[in-house]
């Protein structure tokens, strides 16, 4: 492990919010590369979060956002586990960012268990069918329709969607690292999504 300096540690504090000690064991363990620890300190506060998944989450806040132009609005909760979390502005900050997500990509579900099978199936069904029309062997179709699945789920779940803010991270586990960070269990319950006339 390299040895950091205190300013160091006092920035990459600044840059995630996130305690002294963990900034400084991020630095150590990566050698005072600043991107590097950013990241170590990610998974950190993912793998926290999750520790946390059981918990119960009862209170929370419902948000309102219209997006500029005023065509496109969402209602949003999302839950956490004391009313001071939910008050705080890391929450808040989270809660907005996510009505914002919703609103830019337009998912469908919070989660894939949340979308009805029968819908699911007929999606398959025209993965297979696509497939068929390019001539594919018929014992690999089932396997490239499954492949399709997953990048519709990507698309469509709001909790497997990359993060508009930042490509290279999920939603799920950007609700994970604030989760760890808050040291609360978060959950996003629901959403609507309201576009002008439709």
């Amino acid at each position: 492990m390299t040895p950091v300096n205190s300013k160091d540690v006092v920035t990459l504090r600044e840059k995630t919010g996130l305690g002294m000690m963990d900034c400084k064991r991020a630095l150590e363990a990566t050698d005072g590369d600043f991107d590097k620890a950013i990241e170590y300190l990610r998974k950190k506060g993912i793998a926290k979060g999750e520790a946390r998944i059981g918990r119960t989450a009862g209170e929370g806040i419902i948000h309102s956002y219209i997006h500029p132009g005023a065509r496109i609005g969402v209602l949003i909760e999302v839950g956490c586990e004391t009313d001071f979390v939910a008050r705080s502005e890391d929450f808040q900050r989270l809660v907005h960012d996510l009505s914002m997500q919703v609103a830019a990509t337009a998912p469908i579900a919070v989660r894939r268990e949340d979308i009805p099978a029968e819908k699911i199936e007929r999606e398959l069904e025209i993965y297979r069918e696509q497939i068929r029309t390019e001539g594919k062997p018929e014992q690999i179709i089932e396997k490239i329709a499954h492949g399709k699945l997953e990048k519709y789920y990507q698309d469509v779940c709001l909790l497997e969607q990359n993060f508009v803010k930042d490509q290279k991270v999920k939603v799920g586990d950007y609700v994970l690292e604030i989760a760890g960070k808050l040291k609360e269990n978060i959950q996003v319950r629901r959403f609507a999504r309201f576009v002008l006339g439709d």
